[in-house]
């Protein structure tokens, strides 16, 4: 009777392991079949096999379900595996299946093994077969991705398995291609599959001869030391790339989940060096568009600055060439003032020119203060008046209890100036320009959206008009450097793109709303000042004379030193002129008497910043003045200057240059 219960209880195990089995084998991702010999009839075929060929096979020969592949060897290689009693492993090999509706035969490209079954006398009664489609896809961008994603969904698949200790002794261990194996806590592979020959070329017993340390890429190992000691802490599932070594001395990537069970790491691994390649390859390709897009850009550049410029520069020439001739024939002496002031007037113009584009570059030094933003409108209102001409009616709509804003009050003319003059492009036959301006709170479901941007307080400085409109095409690339829809050598396509990097550098936003035919709104928000505004008064600048004061000047290009020390001279200074740092640091740590330090802020060997370092060290108290044309460490006044510094930016009027110089002396 106990023989008996040992016996059912037997056949009940034996029951539910093959209950199991069968059930790996319908669940598996590779195609499986078994066939049965001397004829190859199919016995079993799980659902992965019969999508791959999509006809029934179940009781019929390999002869009578696939007449096709006779001629291409197959069954040569089925009879092999019977006469040899060996497996047959195969990659990458090419079939040609003739689809269910009886089109053109299709080719694809299979990874598989032939498996002998053996019975108790040896002989070979049934061949097991598994496999994967390895077909080639398309090696575009979009084939890359769904690439990735397969590698994705099978690599979940194939953590699930690894934690399950005995799926490391089914078929699929041993007929896998993907690499497969059991590492110890030394780093040494315990046990390993065949795929690693095939894809790599190390042997079993290879493969456990040596760490996987020694296999692995240099500029891998440490990324994957602390992966595999992050695994054999027990933490999650790991999943990383990195390049193991072949035999034959080359490198391939493989992709790969690791995960830890007393004192092993179980991993598989898929071997990714084409899709590696195909990323290589992408990037490149990338990286090229990317060199052609820059030269286009500065394409547009040069042609839009060379046509502004060349226009300001002979305004400047053509005046002062009158002045000479005016002065050589000593006749016309009265029209004298009237060219200098042209000449004076395009070069303000170019300045400006120039400081819109290091504003756009981030490289002009801002000065933000509290400003009260309708009075700054109510100012320029006459400027733009002319600059609209007669057939556009302007408007201002200012807000009661406006905030203050906290801006470059320069730099916020300059930006409402040329959303006028965009306005005015966009309303050939005439039109209305409304300015307003409004009090805003941003919050975060808002800000969140826009990168850079906090939520807060805001000044919003509002300019619509009723011109031609926008498209969402043309609205979508309208802040782009360089992006403009004037004909080439009219404008630099930098308008709107200062204009928004000026809002970034003053921590504010810029938005755009346009409807083609219904005109455009552009809003500026700008932080809110909570301090009161400066008062500026419009007086004309005279600069103060000075007291006998001794000042170093430090600039490094000759006639704008001449200029500076000439100027000061003339009001009353004494002035040593140095063209560096290093004629200039002897002097500061000597005792001769020096109230004051005019320093360009780019000099040769030491910039001017560390130049202010240095002079303070000798001289704690002494005032500085820096004269900027081009400072990248400058970007924020506030951020760049200590007490008892200032700074004139390049090009100034000489007058602006002797009242900086009195009011530090002063200080």
């Amino acid at each position: 009777m106990s023989g008996a219960n040992d016996n059912s209880t037997g056949e009940t195990d034996g029951g539910d392991e093959l209950a199991r089995l069968r059930e790996i084998f319908a669940q598996s991702p590779s195609f499986s079949a078994l066939l049965q010999c001397p004829d190859y009839r199919f016995a079993l075929a799980n659902p992965a096999y019969k999508s791959l060929v999509g006809r029934p096979v179940i009781g019929r020969t390999v002869r009578e379900a696939f007449p096709e592949i006779e001629s291409q060897g197959f069954l040569a290689l089925l009879d092999g595996v019977v006469s040899s009693g060996k497996p047959f492993i195969g990659h990458n090999i090419e079939i040609a299946l003739q689809p269910p509706d009886g089109g053109a035969p299709e080719t694809r490209f299979l990874d598989f093994v032939y498996q002998p079954v053996k019975n108790e006398a040896g002989d070979v009664t049934a061949i097991f077969v598994e496999g994967s489609d390895q077909t080639k896809r398309h090696a575009t961008e979009n084939a890359l991705r769904e690439s990735e994603a397969r590698l994705r969904a099978l690599n979940l698949d194939l953590e699930r398995r690894v934690i399950e200790r005995a799926q490391a002794r089914s078929l699929t261990w041993s007929l896998s291609p993907d690499l497969l194996g059991a590492l110890n806590a030394k780093g040494y592979f315990e046990t390993s599959n065949p795929a690693w020959q095939a894809v790599l070329g190390w042997s079993e017993s290879e493969v456990a001869s040596m760490s996987i340390f020694e296999l692995l890429h240099p500029d891998d190992l440490e990324h994957t030391r602390a992966g595999f000691e992050l695994t054999l802490a027990d933490q999650p599932a790991l999943r990383f790339v990195n390049r193991y070594r072949c035999k034959d001395g080359g490198y391939r990537w493989i992709s790969w989940i690791g995960i830890q069970e007393d004192g092993f790491v179980y991993c598989t691994g898929r071997d990714i060096t084409a899709e590696k390649l195909a990323e290589i390859e992408l990037a490149s390709a990338q990286e090229a568009l990317r060199q052609s897009q820059k030269m286009e850009a500065i394409g547009h550049l040069t042609g839009g600055i060379a046509h502004d410029f060349n226009n300001l520069l002979t305004g400047i020439i053509g005046s002062l060439d009158l002045v000479r001739r005016r002065m050589a024939t000593g006749t016309r002496l009265d029209d004298i003032p009237r060219f200098m002031d042209a000449a004076t007037l395009s070069a303000h113009r170019a300045a400006a020119l120039t400081h819109r584009l290091l504003a756009f570059a981030r490289r002009q030094p801002l000065d933000p203060r509290p400003n009260d933003v309708n009075r700054l409108i109510a100012s320029i209102q006459d400027l733009l008046h002319r600059t609209l001409g007669e057939p556009i009616q302007l408007h201002a709509r200012l807000a009661d209890n406006l905030w203050n804003a906290f801006t470059d009050a320069n730099q916020l003319e300059n930006a409402i100036l040329n959303l006028a003059i965009n306005s005015r492009d966009a309303m050939p036959e005439g039109g209305a320009l409304t300015i307003s301006t409004a009090n805003a709170r941003l919050e975060e479901t808002y800000t969140s959206r826009h990168e850079g941007l906090e939520p807060g307080d805001y000044v919003v400085i509002s300019v619509a008009d009723t011109g031609t409109g926008m498209s969402p095409e043309v609205i979508a690339k309208a802040t782009d450097p360089f992006f403009t829809t004037k004909q080439v050598g009219e404008g630099t396509g930098l308008g709107l793109s200062m204009i928004a990097g000026f809002a970034r550098q003053s921590r504010g936003h810029l938005q755009i709303r346009s409807q083609v035919g219904y005109g455009t709104t552009v809003e500026l928000f700008l932080p809110r000042a909570l301090q009161d505004a400066i008062e500026i008064s419009a007086a004309p600048l005279v600069a103060p004379r000075g007291k006998g004061e001794r000042i170093l000047v430090v600039e490094d290009d000759v006639t704008v030193r001449s200029i500076i020390t000439d100027v000061l001279e003339e009001l009353g200074y004494s002035v040593l002129a140095t063209p560096d740092a290093r004629v200039a640091i002897p002097i500061l740590k000597s005792d001769r008497p020096i109230h004051l330090m005019v320093s360009d802020v780019v000099l040769p060997h030491i910039n001017g910043r560390k130049l202010a370092e240095v002079a303070r060290a000798a001289r704690p108290n002494l005032k500085i003045l820096f004269v900027s044309g081009y400072a990248s460490e400058a970007t924020r006044r506030a951020d760049f200057l200590a007490p008892g510094m200032d700074m004139l930016t390049k090009p100034f009027a000489l007058d602006a240059l002797g009242a900086k110089v009195r009011a530090l002396i002063e200080q």
